[in-house]
């Protein structure tokens, strides 16, 4: 094999079915992992502390997305420039955006760590909890938080591995985490009684392991982009600049996400009755089962990312409309997987989590309503990703208000007050199908102008 196939320059020259595959997979593999200990802890805390517990897990969903939003500013801002400027063959560049990202992972791990532990109980509170299930919550979040430089660290280094030209390595990692913890968490909770702690740490344990392995792999000249030892502390503003633009989709994203949480807690809560905490906990089963559908197909949209960031900073239009289209269809294929799983297994599922019969009816409801419209949401997220992966962080940002929050939110006033405990569900299905249609016409309207903007180059 050539030098220019063992690089990231390969890109601008190599099959697209190939490249998807040679990133995507191993992108895909690293998302399920990530999804897959999320989903491990809570199968452990809640046959392993009980139904409250994962009442009290959900409840911090809305903070460990505020977590990730803070961790995605940084790692998508910078694996996206990082892709660009190898496009455009500056390699120099693309090394002091490995500088300037983890120096940001630092400093913003530090801020919003240490502000969350010191309000811990009033954001608990705020995001729904009850006297029942904030020991739970707090105790869970206080590990997560401590760890929070550990994680938002694993993070960031973690795509720019994949930005810059090693997405098998970004997949060990994510492997490595999720087989430590898989090791470490029925330890701690089982036989060490931890408890909902335990959880937490295991998460730690496993990302500072493959920490270590990340920052052996940039500190090495022999790596095709490593740190820049002589500019380790030096910035560039409009790197930053370029960094926040392009981060601030997804990190509206999650904060989105955040925010809508508070919203269907407060919902279940209020339409749950004296089963409100087993509401939320059914939540909390649906939206871990339907993320790993969604990291998915995050996984490939992260594959698809430097294959579109490097060859539309090469201006090679035809290629990335290839890559867009072979996404949507990857994409739309997971989903109505998601969707086939949800609405024909949901007894089997929600008994992995919990032996309680109340919860187990609950999320079986909530999966056969909420994931009605599932399908379309795998070609929403491929599309609102493809314009954060090609430097238009504007439209991205648009197309993830439109799902987490600008249909979302309305939906979650109206239909719980007409439907009840229901509401909420269907609230979700209505969201995703609108946010598609949206996405959908921007995508045309949008490709279409491209088109003529590089026929006249």
């Amino acid at each position: 094999m050539s030098q220019k196939q063992n690089t990231p320059l390969s890109l601008g020259s190599a099959s697209i079915g190939k490249l998807l595959m040679q990133y995507s997979i191993p992108a895909i593999i690293a998302s399920v992992a990530t999804s897959l200990y999320n989903i491990i802890d809570s199968i452990f805390i809640g046959q392993g502390v009980g139904p409250m517990a994962i009442a009290g897990l959900a409840i911090t969903f809305p903070l460990m997305n505020l977590v990730i939003a803070f961790c995605v500013f940084i790692a998508a801002g910078g694996a996206t420039i990082s892709s660009i400027y190898l496009g455009q063959k500056d390699l120099i560049r693309a090394k002091s955006v490995l500088n300037i990202v983890f120096w940001l992972g630092l400093m913003h791990s530090i801020v919003f760590g240490g502000l969350s532990l010191i309000f811990l109980d009033e954001i608990l509170y705020f995001f729904g909890a009850t006297t029942e299930t904030i020991p739970y919550a707090r105790e869970f979040m206080r590990i997560i938080l401590y760890g929070s430089p550990i994680s938002y660290l694993f993070v960031v280094l973690n795509n720019m591995l994949r930005a810059t030209g090693y997405p098998q390595k970004a997949m060990f990692t994510a492997l490595l985490t999720v087989l430590i913890n898989l090791i470490l968490a029925p330890i701690f909770i089982f036989v060490l009684k931890w408890g909902i702690a335990g959880a937490a740490f295991a998460t730690i344990c496993g990302q500072f392991v493959a920490l270590l392995w990340m920052m052996i792999h940039f500190s090495s000249t022999k790596s095709f982009v490593s740190f820049n030892r002589s500019k380790l502390f030096t910035f560039s503003v409009s790197v930053l600049k370029k960094i926040y633009a392009i981060g601030l989709s997804p990190f509206l994203m999650n904060v989105c996400a955040c925010i809508v949480v508070i919203f269907i807690n407060k919902a279940l809560l209020d339409t749950g009755g004296v089963d409100g905490n087993f509401a939320v906990g059914a939540f909390g089963i649906v939206n871990r089962t339907g993320m790993l559908f969604v990291m998915i197909v995050f996984g490939v949209t992260q594959g698809m990312q430097p294959i579109l960031g490097f060859n539309y900073g090469a201006k090679q239009w035809q290629r990335v409309k290839k890559t867009l289209k072979i996404g949507v269809i990857v994409g739309v294929i997971i989903t109505t997987l998601g969707f086939v799983v949800a609405e024909f297994f949901p007894q089997q599922i929600s008994r992995l989590f919990t032996t309680d019969s109340t919860l187990i009816n609950m999320s079986i409801n909530g999966f056969r309503i909420s994931f009605i419209c599932y399908s379309v949401v795998g070609a929403q997220v491929v599309i609102q990703n493809f314009f954060q992966s090609i430097g238009k962080p504007n439209i991205s940002i648009f197309l993830s208000l439109t799902r987490q929050l600008i249909f979302l939110i309305p939906t979650l006033l109206i239909f719980p007050h007409l439907f009840g405990l229901n509401g909420v569900w269907i609230s979700l299905s209505v969201s995703d199908f609108m946010a598609f249609a949206v996405a959908a016409v921007t995508m045309f309207i949008i490709v279409k102008r491209e088109d003529r903007i590089f026929k006249i180059l």
